[in-house]
């Protein structure tokens, strides 16, 4: 096929890959990853956090002392010895032996998002639906729209998922004669938008699922990264039939090592392994093996307090930078854990209108329309503050604030606004809240 082109091929591809779109986080990282430009954009972990010596030395010495092992081939459901260390880090969160937690229903992936093509392949057909919150974690759409799912959204506030409007949805869909297959929620300091299911609406979500036969996906890579408070008690503590719990070490440990979980009921366990074992074989023996050593032999627990004191010292330098730049009208989430902050913009700006502007100014976001399914959001934007430090993320802000009251002033001159003028402080009585629906 000498001088083939892209159309050459088009016809060849399946019809789950047609529609298959590249991420806009992703394209943004060439961009951002320029050392001029200040990132507010992706969602890596502050990795120098780590005792970066001693980690390389586990790493050395498991390829010199065991690399017989470690770099041989797997099983597929994953080492006991990691899916016992896994057991005792949802201890910590709630989910132990009481609530049926067990290494034998605990299968290891690659990262959380092979976590997610597993459930998303054993559940999903072309047409079904899936219930997600708007906005939501991009990497999940990327999922669901490569099984040719369509993704339903329901709105949130402050508190979390809405209840009232999951039963709506719900029924709306039943009478449109369309079939749904579970929840997909990121219910503890959630991506994109920082906000955490209140303890309340934890047993409600799960009742209304309950009721409706739904299943319960509970993706929770942040949980262990809260600032002021201890989180609620995961979903998969409260209810061991009908809820997947997925969580990953990429954000409390490495994410270059590519190793996740699934938490499954006892019955699915058998095919999320044959699913995984056709996709893969088998999950990296030596990546096993290093997050296996790091949880026996390092204080992990300390580790975790660490990156909670950065990030809480790096979320707060974003909350005072926003306090003090934003022009009026922006509100924002105050996250009590995780990495993002979640923005809403004053009325009439377009945060991917205003993208190639901000690139020139060398700050770097991701606009909302990236969470949604249906393309809304634009006038929101995903705010990151686990990598820059406090001083970079105030730059970053002041640079944004800047671009933002250029196209205020825009807008102004060709008569599309009647704003007053710009306004700095942190957001009153007069102000909207999160614009999270």
């Amino acid at each position: 096929m000498t001088g083939t082109t892209l159309d050459d091929y088009t016809d060849r591809y399946a019809r789950r890959v047609r529609g298959m779109t590249a991420s806009e986080i992703r394209a943004l990282f060439a961009v951002a990853s320029r050392p001029e430009v200040v990132s507010l954009a992706g969602g890596a972990p502050y990795i120098a956090a780590l005792p970066l010596d001693a980690v390389g030395e586990m790493l050395g010495r498991l390829g010199a002392e065991h690399g017989a092992t470690t770099l041989q081939y797997g099983i597929g459901q994953g080492t006991l010895e990691l899916r016992e260390r896994i057991c005792e880090v949802m201890a910590l969160s709630g989910i132990d032996a009481s609530c049926g937690a067990s290494p034998d229903d605990v299968v290891v992936t690659v990262g959380g998002q092979q976590a997610l093509d597993l459930v998303a392949r054993l559940f999903l057909d072309p047409g079904d639906v899936v219930l997600a919150e708007g906005p939501t974690y991009v990497g999940a759409l990327g999922v669901f729209q490569a099984a040719q799912a369509q993704v339903a959204h329901v709105p949130m506030d402050d508190q979390g998922l809405i209840p009232e409007a999951l039963e709506v949805a719900i029924a709306d869909l039943a009478r449109a004669g369309r079939r749904v297959k579970f929840l997909y929620t990121i219910p503890t300091y959630q991506n994109p938008a920082g906000v955490t299911l209140s303890e309340e609406r934890r047993e409600r979500v799960l009742d209304i699922c309950e009721r409706a036969g739904l299943l319960v996906v509970e993706d929770d890579p942040y949980g262990q990264l809260g600032f002021e408070t201890e989180a609620p008690r995961p979903l998969r503590a409260r209810r061991r039939e009908g809820v997947f719990y997925l969580s990953t070490f990429s954000k409390t440990f490495a994410p270059g090592l590519r190793v996740g979980w699934i938490l499954a009921p006892h019955a699915v366990r058998d095919k999320l392994v044959i699913a995984s074992e056709a996709q893969i074989l088998c999950p990296s023996a030596y990546a096993q093996a290093a997050v296996t050593t790091y949880l026996a032999t390092m204080p992990w627990r300390e580790q975790l307090k660490t990156y909670r004191e950065v990030y809480r010292e790096r979320r707060d330098a974003m909350l005072d930078a926003l306090d003090d730049m934003m022009p009026a009208g922006t509100t924002w989430t105050r996250p009590g854990g995780g990495l993002f902050v979640w923005a809403t913009l004053p009325d009439g700006l377009d945060a991917k209108a205003m993208m190639p502007r901000a690139i020139a100014a060398r700050v770097a976001y991701v606009p909302g329309t990236g969470f949604y399914a249906d393309g809304s959001g634009s006038g929101n934007i995903r705010l990151n503050f686990s990598f820059p430090s406090p001083e970079r993320i105030r730059e970053g802000v002041r640079r944004l604030a800047g671009v933002m009251e250029q196209d205020i002033a825009m807008r102004r001159v060709f008569g599309q606004v009647d704003r007053p003028g710009v306004r700095r402080g942190r957001p009153g009585a007069d102000t909207p809240g999160p614009d999270l629906a």
